[in-house]
């Protein structure tokens, strides 16, 4: 059997102000109807001998990861949470053993990052029939794209003899490299750029982290002999997790082992990494524009502009990209749109949020949009969804007014209970314990009105959660 495993932790900085720490690209509507991670999973439809996927993630993204689930069909996902981020040596380490324990030794992984853009699906399919007939002869296969351009942000492979049809011999990896070299690279016909994607036995890749990466491989077994069971996650034991060096699996497995096997990857395919992979796979008007949501653009040519919140308009512009957000915009030459790290430890060493969240923020029960806020007051809509509640809380510096708009609302403050419909409210005093619960049958929409002298998340005693945030 084959078991999928998408790795689904990454942060996706380089898409900023889109994509944020909080609510990275992995979860976006980026190219598709659908967010990536939902598309990489939908892809693997009816590939024989498949099992249901397995998710890692770090443990901020754990409920969009369970909701985008169940909206594509999977009412019980298996989603693994990693205490920290240390890279994909230990998060496929981790899955490994799992699945061992779960499906037993023989079972195939396919390893895919949740960010990938592959349109190619017959294409796809038949490159991972073939790997898998490697990896079952004890192979570590990796997947090698044929290089468009001689690009410089994804490493490279080099192939050497063919073992059978549609497949070759690793010879060794070369690192993202400088422009100089990759135009040598992209000039000679045994190079690939290097996708990420891995398919291997459980048993081999086990086999293989004892003899290159054992120190991994032992503080990870005791990470998931002592997992705990959260809400509907495994969460990995943090202590001996953290213990891991942080080491991507190229390095750590890929390019010590003597059984690498590349096999080129036979549909298109974009790690969608940056700026300017999004703008030269995406569809463009007459002149050369890519153009998203409520744009005017006038003597525009060859940009990305991207409207989220309200029309923008644009005179003159050649080669700029424009990317705005109801709280954050980006206007870039797309040669600079490298640069935008700069920018995030800018606004981090300064203070600022805007690197980590959206306007709208995503939690367990739903969402909250803050779309107002001053010296003493802040507005927002809570979105609640059906049968989902908000902890049992307090707040010691702000009051809340309460206003619904569409749904129902069971409302616990202090020792009564309210129910609220449409058009009704109800206030919550500064120190009243309170919570909010979806009664409907659809999603509860509220006005909450703050006043108060401070708004910060942190302003939060808990006393009971459905979702393990005591």
């Amino acid at each position: 059997m084959i078991v999928p495993v998408i790795l689904s932790g990454g942060s996706g900085t380089r898409l900023w102000p889109l994509s944020r720490k909080q609510h990275p690209k992995q979860y976006l509507n980026v190219h598709g109807k659908k967010s990536m991670l939902q598309e990489t999973i939908l892809r693997l439809n009816n590939l024989p001998d498949t099992k249901d996927p397995i998710i890692i993630c770090n443990t901020d993204h754990r409920f969009i990861v369970g909701e985008q689930m169940k909206e594509i069909g999977f009412s019980n996902p298996k989603i693994i949470i990693e205490p920290v981020a240390r890279n994909t040596a230990p998060a496929i380490a981790a899955v490994a053993l799992q699945v061992k324990e779960d499906e037993g030794k023989e079972a195939i992984l396919l390893v895919l990052p949740a960010d990938h853009i592959i349109n190619d699906i017959v294409g796809f399919h038949r490159s991972i029939n073939i790997a898998a007939k490697n990896a079952k002869s004890g192979a570590l296969v990796t997947f090698g794209v044929l290089p468009t351009n001689a690009n410089t942000e994804y490493g490279y492979i080099k192939k050497s003899g063919s073992l059978n049809i549609g497949s070759y011999r690793v010879e060794k990896f070369i690192e993202k490299p400088d422009k100089k070299t990759a135009e040598i690279l992209f000039k000679q016909d045994y190079y690939f750029w290097n996708s990420g994607m891995f398919m291997f036995k459980v048993d081999n890749v086990i086999k293989e982290f004892n003899l290159h990466a054992n120190d991994i491989l032992k503080n990870i077994l005791k990470s998931v002999k002592n997992a705990s069971y959260d809400y509907d996650f495994i969460r990995l034991e943090e202590e001996s997790f953290k213990s891991c060096i942080s080491k991507s699996f190229d390095y750590a497995l890929m390019e010590k082992s003597e059984n690498a096997v590349v096999i080129p990857l036979e549909s298109d395919w974009s790690d969608a990494g940056s700026w300017t992979a999004l703008y030269d796979i995406n569809e463009k008007d007459t002149k050369g524009n890519v153009i998203k949501g409520d744009v005017i653009a006038q003597d525009t040519s060859d940009c990305f502009i991207y409207a989220e919140d309200h029309v923008i308009a644009t005179i003159g512009l050649k080669d700029i990209i424009v990317i705005d957000t109801p709280n954050a915009t980006l206007i870039s030459k797309i040669d600079k749109s490298n640069q935008i790290n700069k920018v995030l430890k800018k606004l981090e060493s300064i203070g600022r949020e805007e690197q980590l969240l959206h306007r709208k923020v995503h939690r367990p029960w739903g969402w909250f949009d803050s779309i107002d806020n001053g010296l003493n007051h802040q507005v927002k809509i809570l979105c609640v969804n059906i049968n989902s509640k908000l902890s049992v809380q307090k707040h010691l510096r702000r009051s809340e007014h309460w206003v619904v708009i569409k749904g129902k609302a069971k409302v616990l403050r202090d020792d009564e209970i309210i129910e609220l419909n449409k058009n009704e409210s109800t206030f919550i005093k500064i120190g009243s314990k309170h919570s909010l619960e979806n009664v409907g049958n659809e999603k509860l929409l509220v006005i909450e009105v703050q006043t108060g002298d401070y708004f910060g998340e942190d302003d939060i005693v808990r006393y009971e959660d459905l979702y393990g945030r005591l």
